[in-house]
């Protein structure tokens, strides 16, 4: 009486089943799956060093308009 038999493991899947359909439980299982490989990549991203962010553009203190700085990816001309 203490232990779970075969057929009281038959039984639960059954109702299981019943309740939440096949294409349900695949459905989580795949939901599930997309969840661990995000959260493998969010690993895997958080260990590679991040580019150094552009500078900002400089704010002057009398006028408080942005001034653009000159991009450095252009050839010269």
């Amino acid at each position: 009486m203490g232990s779970m038999s075969i057929w009281h493991w038959v039984i639960v899947a059954l109702v299981v089943m019943l309740l939440f359909g096949r294409g349900r439980i695949s459905e989580m299982m795949g939901d599930l799956a997309k969840g661990i490989k995000s959260f493998k990549k969010g690993l895997a991203d958080e260990e590679t060093p991040a580019a150094p962010a552009p500078p900002a553009a400089q704010v002057t203190q009398q006028t408080g308009a942005p001034q653009a700085q000159p991009a450095q990816d252009q050839a010269p001309r």
